[in-house]
C-alpha cells in the first residue's frame, strides 16, 4: 500500500504494518518538489521504489497537483512512463 503521511512529508509505501520505502516531499503552491527516495535494504530489489512513485504520482495526479523531480530516481520512473510527463513542472 502506497500512503500520503503529510505530517512528515513523504510518501510511504507499506509492507504489512512495516514502512519499506519513502518519498520525501516539499510542498507548496500546488507542486509537490520530490526530494528524495528511499527503500530499506531488506526490500531493495522487490519493487518496492517502482510501486511507490507510481502510487505517488498517481495520488499527485487524483489531487490536481503538479511535481517538480528532484529525485534522481523519481526523475528516471517518469523518463521510463512518459504518461506522467503532464505532471512535472520546471
Amino acid at each position: 500500500m502506497i500512503r500520503d503521511n503529510p505530517a512528515e512529508r513523504r510518501y510511504e509505501a507499506l509492507v504489512g504494518d512495516v514502512v519499506a520505502g519513502d518519498i520525501i516531499y516539499r510542498a507548496g503552491d500546488g507542486v509537490l518538489t520530490m526530494v528524495h527516495t528511499e527503500v530499506e535494504p531488506a526490500w531493495e530489489g522487490h519493487g518496492v521504489g517502482s510501486r511507490l512513485v507510481r502510487g505517488a504520482l498517481d495520488d499527485v495526479r487524483a489531487r490536481g497537483l503538479r511535481i517538480r523531480p528532484l529525485c534522481p530516481f523519481v526523475a528516471g520512473f517518469i523518463r521510463h512512463h512518459p504518461e506522467y510527463d503532464d505532471l512535472v513542472v520546471s
